[in-house]
């Protein structure tokens, strides 16, 4: 029987303060199911009108799923959350967009009705399991030549992604990268990230209990030349450094996202609907290049250039990817349109719950920007990958 697909719509998003990975990090004895468990929790708080048996999927990212990140995380947290039994949900693994595709994914089922309303979102402890732990790569990468072996490196790809386009300069890297974190600043001191954070209460056997409610990454007062000096771990005389490239953290993410009828009915918010998705790969040892062809499918098929999206959300994981990404485009490094609230240089990159974090802040934008009909949320992903999703807005 022919079907006719019902439109999407982000109606709340938070997140846990992003934290430093390791010993020292805020999260360093906090499990990560737990991190996701206060996720739920709070989208619940937030949103009294959904009624927690009309979810349809609980859609949980996580890129190594072991440990406290295993066991079908969607699943587990949904029930350690306190859903009703009813609620099914499902784990999902794309990498760095791995919450990205748990919103795609979970659209999916709601656009073809299987699904009214869902959660989705990712997490990642990287302190708890630090990126490729417990992985056994395939020897025929390598040995047949199917990738270049720094292509399981990322730090390796972003310099080789220097190496391709040569006027993407370390220090353009860092002006970036210092940039980001200026912008952080100010937007914290606007208020502008904090009404998503969702307070976490953490434990230290050395230093007892704790609540974590900003991000651990920020580093305000950077200076150029502080950035200037930093060592390249990549390659000798390179031009990746820890300061043009986003850290290695902890940290969860979630929103509602619900069929536009549903949400009518329930009274619940529409902060912007989605329009189209793309995923798109390059060469693995490119990686960075991959939101270039996602971005391109989408607009393609939407009949739109990038002068008709007012917002751009692009996830830093490397300054040297988006500075790629903008010269593509033909589009500034200073761009307003671009990261009005610094990326995750500075706020951090807890891998498979980014693509999150980047809707969030996109919804908190639009609301703000009624003038501002579409935006983008974007990011290369791991193994030579890009995704992005075009949103429209609907604020009044």
């Amino acid at each position: 029987m022919p079907r006719t697909a019902r439109d999407v719509v982000f109606v709340d998003g938070v997140r846990t303060p992003f934290g430093k990975a390791g010993p020292q990090g805020l999260y360093a004895e906090t499990r990560a199911d737990d991190m996701v468990v206060t996720v739920i929790r709070e989208l619940l708080r937030r949103n009294p009108a959904l009624p927690p048996e009309r979810i349809g999927e609980v859609a949980i990212a996580a890129t190594t799923q072991t440990g406290d990140q295993g066991l079908t995380i969607g699943r587990s947290a949904a029930v350690l959350a306190g859903l009703p039994k009813s609620v099914p949900g499902y784990a999902i693994d794309r990498m760095c967009a791995g919450a990205m595709t748990a919103v795609t994914t979970a659209a999916g089922s709601i656009a073809l009705g299987a699904a009214d309303t869902a959660i989705a979102g990712g997490v990642e402890h990287m302190g708890h399991h630090p990126m490729g732990s417990g992985v056994d790569p395939n020897p025929r990468f390598i040995s047949e030549r199917l990738v270049d072996p720094s292509a399981l490196v990322m730090g390796s790809t972003a310099e080789n992604l220097h190496d391709r386009f040569p006027a993407v300069t370390r220090a353009r890297a860092d002006a970036y990268a210092l940039a980001s974190q200026h912008k952080v600043a100010a937007a914290y001191a606007a208020g502008h990230i904090q009404p998503d954070l969702v307070p976490v209460a953490v434990r230290s056997a050395e230093r007892g209990w704790g609540l974590a409610t900003r991000d651990e990454p920020p580093r305000p007062d950077t200076t150029l030349a502080a950035l200037a000096g930093l060592k390249t771990p990549f390659r000798p005389h390179g031009r990746v450094t820890a300061g043009n490239s986003a850290g290695l953290n902890d940290g969860a993410t979630g929103c509602v996202i619900a069929a536009q009828d549903v949400a009518a009915e329930l009274g619940l918010d529409a902060r912007m609907r989605l329009v189209d998705f793309s995923f798109a790969g390059v060469e693995p040892e490119i990686m960075g290049a991959g939101p270039v062809p996602a971005t391109e499918a989408v607009l393609a098929r939407n009949d739109l250039t990038i002068d008709d999206i007012g917002l751009i959300e692009i996830n830093e994981a490397f300054a040297v990817q988006v500075l790629a990404f903008l010269d593509h485009f033909k589009i500034a490094d200073d761009d307003p349109r671009v990261n009005p609230w610094g990326g995750a240089i500075a706020l951090g990159h807890p891998l498979a719950s980014s693509g999150v974090r980047l809707m969030i802040q996109l919804a908190r934008q639009f609301a703000a920007r009624p003038d501002v009909r579409y935006g983008l949320t974007t990011m290369c992903v791991g193994l030579g990958m890009g995704g992005t999703v075009l949103w429209e807005n609907t604020s009044d």
